[in-house]
């Protein structure tokens, strides 16, 4: 299969403002582009052709508006952890983006996504899924819009996470289970792909992260930028000032760029991305391309993707977005990791000490904050929040068997 990237020039000077576009072939310095068969580069071209012209129509961001404020319940609300803040010497407050409309951050992107389709006379959208968070709000979105849902999921997720599987069926998705490769994200990613390649006439692919090649990564940031905007001016009503950092668990990264997005221009708030230490495509990924980006990602040295390993079945993914790349390269955030034993804790010490319980991805930034609190004490550290537990109870149980 012949790989085409339509790369005609290249950046040479740093964008005034980090939220900028990308450059004109969809990249950030070094990373991005368009990776793709032959046979999509049309179907991305009138993807991009179509998002820039529905972000700059006042009806297309009005209905976006209405649907997020009818439907989906935003603006998400703020909490602060006074039990947890005051246990680690730290001011924590979570953006709640649990408590969207099917329990997490997906929907922001997915609600976008479907009335861009609409907008384009697509029939049928395709998506991926890993935990299931971005299935359910693709099922959920598609039943809302009136369009048909196929998702594909790895067979190993599939199991993990009965109970999205079950909500994607109900909502009327037709839910696929992946067996190739490692039977995970990656792999539900490319099952996904396979098919859009195949349907592309009447099909439009809901790519749940910010990654894929151009428009995705950018597409898919600027719907969650919705979690910025809003979380810039909470904070500063609730507090005065800009956080000291902002915190939010990475897997192809979707949530941490939206929070992201309002607080990358302050050069005094840090950015915080954890990451999975069985996938940590930044901590000690190298560049290279993996679902038509070029970006860091776990690979050998002859350059075969790497299986990532993770508790948490929405970040076992073995790349990351591309701007997530760009601004580690630039030293603009940071990527650390935690393993499964700190996220268990996590998943713990945030459900006993504030009545919350987290997804397990947000559980790595809980687990992050928890470890690094006695280097910050006295700060003000803002965590979004991307998910709610449920969906990981029944793993969980079995985890924790005998241990509480």
């Amino acid at each position: 299969m012949t790989l085409t990237n339509d790369r005609t020039n290249d950046r040479t000077d740093p964008p005034a403002t980090l939220t900028a576009p990308p450059d004109a072939t969809g990249r950030f310095g070094e990373f991005g582009g368009r990776f793709v068969p032959e046979t999509l580069v049309p179907a991305c071209q009138e993807l991009e052709a179509a998002f820039d012209e529905a972000w700059v129509d006042a009806e297309f961001r009005a209905e976006l508006t209405r649907v997020h404020t009818e439907y989906s319940g935003r603006p998400s609300i703020m909490t602060e952890c006074h039990n947890l803040g005051a246990q680690l010497g730290v001011r924590l407050i979570l953006k709640r983006e649990d408590l969207n409309h099917t329990g997490s951050h997906k929907i922001n992107n997915v609600i976008g996504q479907t009335l861009l389709a609409k907008r384009m006379g697509k029939e049928r959208i395709v998506a991926d899924t890993g935990a299931g968070q971005h299935g359910v709000a693709s099922a959920t979105a598609a039943a809302l819009m009136g369009l048909e849902c196929t998702v594909f999921m790895g067979a190993v997720d599939v199991e993990r996470q009965a109970l999205n599987v079950f909500r994607m069926k109900l909502l009327g998705a037709e839910v696929h289970s992946v067996h190739s490769g490692s039977r995970t994200l990656k792999d539900a990613v490319n099952e996904a792909m396979r098919h859009w390649v195949a349907n592309v006439t009447d099909t439009h692919f809901c790519l749940g992260s910010v990654v894929g090649p151009h428009p995705y990564p950018y597409m898919v940031r600027q719907f969650q930028s919705i979690i910025g905007d809003e979380a810039r001016a909470q904070i500063q009503e609730m507090t005065g000032a800009m956080p000291d950092v902002v915190v939010a668990c990475v897997g192809g990264g979707s949530n941490a760029m939206g929070i992201f997005s309002g607080f990358v221009d302050e050069p005094g708030t840090r950015l915080v991305g954890v990451e999975p230490a069985g996938g940590a495509a930044n901590g000690r990924g190298t560049p290279g391309v993996v679902h038509g980006m070029r970006s860091n990602l776990m690979q050998d040295e002859v350059g075969q993707v790497e299986e990532a390993v993770s508790i948490s079945a929405g970040l076992d993914y073995p790349g990351v977005g591309p701007e997530h790349s760009y601004l580690a390269s630039i030293g603009r955030a940071e990527y650390p990791s935690v393993t499964d034993e700190e996220v268990i804790a996590g998943f713990q010490l945030l459900s006993r000490s504030e009545g919350i319980i987290p997804a397990l991805e947000c559980a790595h930034a809980v687990a992050w904050i928890s470890r690094e609190a006695p280097k910050m004490q006295g700060k003000t550290v803002l965590m979004n929040l991307s998910g709610r537990g449920d969906k990981d109870v029944s793993q969980m149980m079995d985890i924790l068997d005998g241990r509480l």
